[in-house]
């Protein structure tokens, strides 16, 4: 077995259903053991849809999208994909070609240190010396994609590597990573103090980020907002976790949000990031979201917390088992006076659209 047929083999274990991208002389080993796997191949226009296509095929699948390309301009053509899915937490596998190992850092034709050029936006990145690595290199990588904060892995992967025999192959059942150990369960302090401030406020408010439609947990933002009613805000990112109706959700906020739904972060107590960036896009003036308020953020990435703004209870961890810790606290709360204070925000906010709607205006 080649170090090519070692990649695809890894790809299929990891049940890859489509692979995206634009072959070259470095990455051509690849191409040619791919053409015999039942895995689809996408040939695209141009190495940067490549990277883009695989990172939308993530987005809708939830699955991590692999894009492959030669090394050199065709590497290099990627790095917008790679940082767009780093930006957005995108789980990515990017494959790249590479010039001849002995042949790397000598300027040769094609070369690219793609590894030190997207260092600060991928995850994780590997050159491979050796075939005998690839499937401990493409177990971890996959792994790494998929856990903690998403987002994408390069593996560069020189020609001569590709062509090379392995001994043996073994793809492995665990992985042994000291370095890498991302928290999965919130820490139960933490949790209890959240609620002690929920039980000592009177307007709270969840916003949520996209950081909840890419951990699938959707269905338990609801359980929780409606379990314990508070109501709900969502940034851009966010939208499609509460449904438009649902009498908890008061719409976007941001520069294009809704009034009310501005509004109520405004007059909240007490706020819950969950799975959000305290963000100018969604938060104008983000250091000044602490004052006269408690933040309440919840995030898998413990770099997140504290970068714009500083809560007075921070809590990382895995959203999913979050919000499972969240849901088995047996508290009743009740916040009725604030919500129909909310709804009063929005029934005004849509009596005024309603008054521009009749408005006679030329030439529109």
């Amino acid at each position: 077995m080649t170090g090519a047929n070692a990649i695809v083999k890894c790809l299929e274990l990891e049940k890859v259903g489509y692979v995206f991208g634009y072959p070259g002389v470095a990455i051509c080993p690849f191409f040619d053991s791919l053409e015999s796997s039942e895995i689809n191949s996408v040939l695209v226009r141009s190495e940067q849809n490549a990277a883009h296509e695989a990172s939308g095929y993530a987005r809708i699948s939830g699955k991590p999208g692999v894009c492959a390309v030669t090394s050199g301009p065709g590497a290099t053509n990627v790095i917008t994909g790679i940082a767009t899915a780093f930006a957005d937490s995108i789980p990515l596998v990017v494959i790249t070609g590479q010039v001849e190992s002995r042949l790397l850092g000598s300027d040769v034709f094609q070369e690219a240190d793609i590894c030190g050029a997207c260092e600060s936006f991928v995850k994780y990145s590997y050159t491979l010396r050796n075939a005998e690595e690839i499937p401990r290199v493409f177990k971890e990588a996959f792994h790494i994609a998929m856990t903690g904060r998403k987002g994408p892995v390069l593996i560069d992967i020189p020609i001569d590597v590709q062509k090379a025999s392995l001994r043996k192959f073994q793809y492995p059942d665990e992985l042994k990573m000291r370095t890498y150990k991302p928290t999965v369960q919130g820490n139960p302090v933490q949790i209890k103090r959240m609620f002690q401030r929920l039980q000592n406020v009177k307007r709270p408010i969840l916003c949520v980020g996209g950081g909840v439609l890419l951990a699938n947990v959707a269905k338990k933002v609801r359980d929780f907002s409606h379990r314990f009613n508070i109501p709900v805000v969502s940034t851009m990112m966010g939208l499609g976790t509460m449904q438009d109706l649902d009498p908890l959700y008061f719409g976007m906020v941001g520069n294009n949000g809704r009034s009310y739904g501005n509004k109520a972060m405004n007059k909240a107590e007490l706020i819950i990031m969950m799975g959000a960036r305290v963000a100018d896009r969604s938060i104008s003036q983000p250091d000044l979201i602490t004052e006269n308020k408690t933040l309440i953020h919840i995030d898998v990435d413990p770099a997140e917390i504290g970068k714009n703004a500083g809560p007075e209870i921070p809590l990382v961890g895995d959203l999913s088992s979050v919000l499972d810790s969240l849901l088995a606290v047996k508290e009743e709360l009740s916040y009725t006076e604030w919500i129909e204070e909310l709804n009063g925000f929005k029934e005004e906010a849509e009596l005024l659209v309603e008054k521009k709607k009749k408005k006679s205006c030329i030439p529109l």
